[in-house]
């Protein structure tokens, strides 16, 4: 692994909690969508991804690995195109907000961030939320600075599992996609590895991805990013 030189991370999922952080917001999204109908509410959870038995969200479901534009054409299909991208701008302030104040980083996040960071590599965020919901969060979390960049799916023609984000930070660090390794805990974060042809694809057990999910597109699967500098340091 001395090639690479550099990492994108997803954010949800492998740098955040994702359920800690994100089910109170789309409660709150999906009561909106449902005018206030509790029933209604639900079914736009469930068919959002949220399963209601295991009181987690489902592996690489629209919420768990979508964009807000992905979410709100699924819960508001009939609008017409203005007023819907109304609702997704609506959608990316209020998540760019309540997700990073309601933000709960993960156990061990920031001790691997600052051994990466020391070492030398480029780290940089892939995010299939907004680009200023990522930076926000970032910032939130006290982190921002040992990032040299954060992409949203605004930040990109095509977002995940498209590999525009790969090639964009490639643009910006100098670096090839081969030295570059991504890390999620969704199918679409190794789907855009394999797509930008990276050198190290990764995937963590800490979102909402299985090992029976991520195994078939990963180079190696760990619990979190926690193990990431010594699994780097060992090859």
């Amino acid at each position: 692994m001395a090639d690479i030189k550099g990492i994108l991370f997803d954010k949800d999922g492998t740098l955040v909690d994702f359920h800690a952080t994100w089910f109170a917001i789309g409660d709150i999204l999906a009561l909106r969508a449902a005018d206030g109908d509790r029933d209604r509410a639900n079914d736009l959870l469930d068919a959002a991804g949220f399963d209601f038995v295991a009181h987690r969200f489902r592996a690489d479901s629209v919420f768990a690995a979508g964009t807000n534009a992905d979410i709100v054409t699924l819960w508001y299909p009939h609008l017409a195109p203005s007023p819907r991208q109304e609702i997704i701008n609506a959608f990316d302030r209020f998540t760019a907000e309540e997700g990073a104040s309601k933000s709960v980083v993960l156990s061990g996040t920031r001790d691997a961030l600052t051994k990466l960071h020391a070492a030398g590599l480029k780290l940089g965020v892939a995010t299939n939320d907004s680009t200023g919901g990522a930076e926000r969060t970032l910032s939130v979390l006290g982190i921002a600075q040992m990032f040299d960049a954060a992409y949203g799916y605004d930040a990109v023609a095509n977002p995940k599992p498209a590999p525009d984000t790969v090639y964009a930070f490639c643009d910006l660090t100098g670096l090839k996609p081969a030295q570059l390794a991504m890390v999620g805990d969704n199918r679409h974060d190794l789907e855009m590895a394999r797509a930008g042809g990276v050198g190290l694809a990764v995937g963590v057990l800490s979102g909402t991805g299985t090992r029976e999910t991520l195994s078939p597109l990963a180079d190696v699967v760990l619990d979190s990013i926690a193990d990431l500098p010594d699994y780097l340091s060992a090859q």
